[in-house]
């Protein structure tokens, strides 16, 4: 890979003849019986592959290279040549001009590379793709990647991914903030005056962007329903200037909700606590609902209804139902403070039954 890219200093130029040369990535059997690896290499991988100080004799833990045990496979001519050609190339790209994503912000830049992974272990790797002329950004289980499909791989809109670590970072920080257990000691004056910093840092993880969030995360973790990240104790001391080992031990560890639910082609992530908010469809259909059972009440029929209101018998029929539900789930409809899993479309496809505690029971209401 180091020649060829030496020699093509292309990426795209290296994984086009890696493949014709039948290089393949290590091939893994879990002992589940799922399959990792054996594909040809992307451009990404091998991007990685290059920058990876371990060819060279060493290892690299978050930003130091240190040394390693192991004997090195490139010799240091050959890995400085090769770094400098990345960092021309890359150079040079950004002196193309800024690409923007969907979320507006420089495309390319993905802060929480190499810092979370899955249930299972494997690490989200960023990647992209364009459509209608915009770059759009992801968070994937590197096994979608490196080939094949798993139903149990993340896909994770980079904008959106990114938006709720760091609320959820900003959140925790706050919460510990308001009850003065930033720092280790008993001292209340050194209290007071580490929860003011940690809740100003917080304040700005929130309103500037996930870089500020990044460089204080030393690992994460995502599965279905939560969210754990594991802050860098010295990072994080730096952040608010005080002295290293300082810290509340417990201030370094996050568990939050992570809940991911689609709308439409649109993936909304919701993390930590939810706000509650109003979903004006649901609201919206609720009331014509209302207003078509009293119609029906009246003598009018379905088709009428459906002609009045220009929409489709059959539409008229499926959003009925919803007059129907327990005062619990209108209320925190118009309160937006239903489950997440609850939402329009759902509740028209679903046969809901009439009994309002099984209602309940079946939206997770109640257990």
């Amino acid at each position: 890979m180091f020649a060829l890219y030496e020699e093509l200093g292309c990426l795209a130029g290296v994984a086009r003849e890696a493949d014709r040369l039948g290089l393949r990535s290590k091939r893994h059997v879990f002992a589940s019986g799922r399959v990792q690896g054996g594909h040809a290499f992307k451009r990404g991988q091998i991007y990685s592959l290059l920058r990876n100080p371990i060819y060279l004799g060493k290892i690299r833990h978050k930003d130091k290279v240190w040394p390693g045990k192991h004997h090195a496979i490139i010799d240091e001519d050959q890995w400085g040549r090769v770094q400098e050609k990345l960092q021309t190339a890359s150079a040079r790209r950004r002196g193309q001009g800024r690409a923007t994503d969907q979320m507006g912000d420089q495309a390319g830049i993905a802060c929480l590379t190499g810092l979370f992974r899955d249930e299972t272990g494997d690490l989200l790797t960023p990647t992209h793709t364009q459509r209608h002329g915009r770059r759009l950004r992801y968070y994937v289980s590197n096994r979608l990647i490196s080939g094949g499909r798993d139903p149990s791989g993340w896909r994770l809109p980079a904008p959106a991914f990114e938006a709720a670590v760091a609320k959820v970072i900003s959140d925790h920080l706050s919460q510990q903030a308001k009850r003065h257990a930033i720092l280790k000691t008993a001292d209340i004056a050194a209290n007071v005056s580490a929860s003011g910093d940690a809740a100003g840092f917080a304040a700005r993880i929130a309103s500037i962007d996930i870089a500020v969030a990044a460089s204080i995360i030393a690992s994460g973790q995502i599965a279905r329903g939560t969210i754990v990240i594991t802050l860098d104790g010295e990072a994080l001391a730096r952040a608010l200037t005080h002295p290293p080992g300082s810290l509340n031990p417990a201030l370094l560890d996050i568990n939050a909700a992570f809940t991911c639910r689609r709308r439409g082609v649109e993936m909304k992530i919701v993390a930590g606590d939810i706000e509650p908010s109003p979903d004006a469809a649901m609201i919206r259909a609720l009331r014509n609902a209302h207003l078509w059972a009293d119609d029906l009440c009246c003598g009018t029929s379905i088709a009428l209804i459906a002609h009045r209101r220009a929409v489709s018998k059959s539409y008229v029929a499926r959003v009925l139902p919803l007059a129907c539900l327990s005062p619990r789930i209108q209320t925190a409809i118009f309160n937006g403070t239903q489950p997440i899993n609850v939402n329009l479309e759902n509740l028209v496809r679903s046969r809901l039954p009439l009994d309002w505690k099984d209602q309940e029971r079946m939206l997770g209401f109640v257990t």
